[in-house]
């Protein structure tokens, strides 16, 4: 039995989403690093009965590794699909996790599909393909890490159906503990309020902050034995900075709220 993907809304995102999928609408996720971008871009390919391929961009990934090459397999030139021409030839939802992050040619390819024509232009086969109906493009990016010279451009984004997901509340939080690793609500509690506190830390060492998914491998190491403090300095100290001052009011923080 397939377990589902499970994923607690904290807004109006899923309604967002599955109208923009009826209407043809490619949909942008802003928001932190482990804020949930890609738990609810599976969740919400689940819930409308569509696969889905991910893509997780990065400084080298061009338009031609998104639509295809030819290759060399056996002696003979044979065409192979990239994940961009997949999704639209089987009418998928195709996600391009931390888009920014992807050469600049990639808009070449992103931008016809992402406007009222839904084209993909594979140029070496010297075809056009359209999409159809169940096709989705979903892309995403966390406008707190990207630099001046890595966002998005205006003609890119105003394509776009934006939903910004932020930090669960406390609550929905303490839920998401719970739920995904059996820990009691006290430690849940904690662990969250730790990871308030740590959001709220301003400091040079930390460029990124406690996320939901830090959180859940602290909460998977506690419920299976390992001291709170001991757990917390592996899979929130460690992964946030190796900056030895900013490592030091993480450790402090953590005696206060969870020791």
């Amino acid at each position: 039995m397939v377990r589902s993907t499970a994923y607690i809304a904290s807004g109006k995102e899923r309604e967002i989403f599955a109208a923009a999928s009826r209407n043809g609408l490619p949909v942008l996720l802003k928001g932190p690093t482990g804020c949930g971008k890609t738990r609810f871009v599976q969740a919400m390919a689940e819930a409308l009965g569509r696969p889905l391929i991910t893509v997780a961009c990065h400084e080298d990934l061009t338009a031609g590794d998104l639509v295809g090459r030819f290759l060399l397999r056996g002696g003979e030139t044979v065409w192979e699909d990239g994940p961009l021409t997949r999704a639209v030839r089987d009418g998928a939802i195709c996600y391009l996790d931390e888009v920014v992050e992807a050469r600049a040619d990639t808009t070449v390819v992103i931008h016809p599909l992402a406007d009222h024509r839904r084209e993909l232009n594979v140029e070496r086969l010297g075809v056009k393909l359209i999409a159809p109906p169940e096709f989705m493009l979903v892309m995403s990016y966390n406008p707190g890490y990207q630099s001046v010279l890595k966002d998005l451009k205006p003609s890119t984004r105003q394509r776009m159906v934006s939903i910004e997901l932020r930090f669960p509340s406390p609550e929905i939080e303490e839920r998401i503990l719970v739920q995904e690793t059996g820990i009691d609500i006290d430690n849940a509690r904690r662990l969250v309020r730790l990871g308030q506190a740590i959001r709220q830390l301003q400091h040079e060492g930390l460029p990124e902050a406690a996320s939901t998914r830090t959180l859940v491998s602290t909460a998977l190491l506690i419920k299976d034995g390992v001291a709170p403090q001991d757990a917390a300095e592996a899979a929130i100290t460690g992964p946030l900075t190796d900056d030895p001052v900013a490592a030091k009011q993480l450790l402090e923080m953590m005696r206060i709220y969870i020791a």
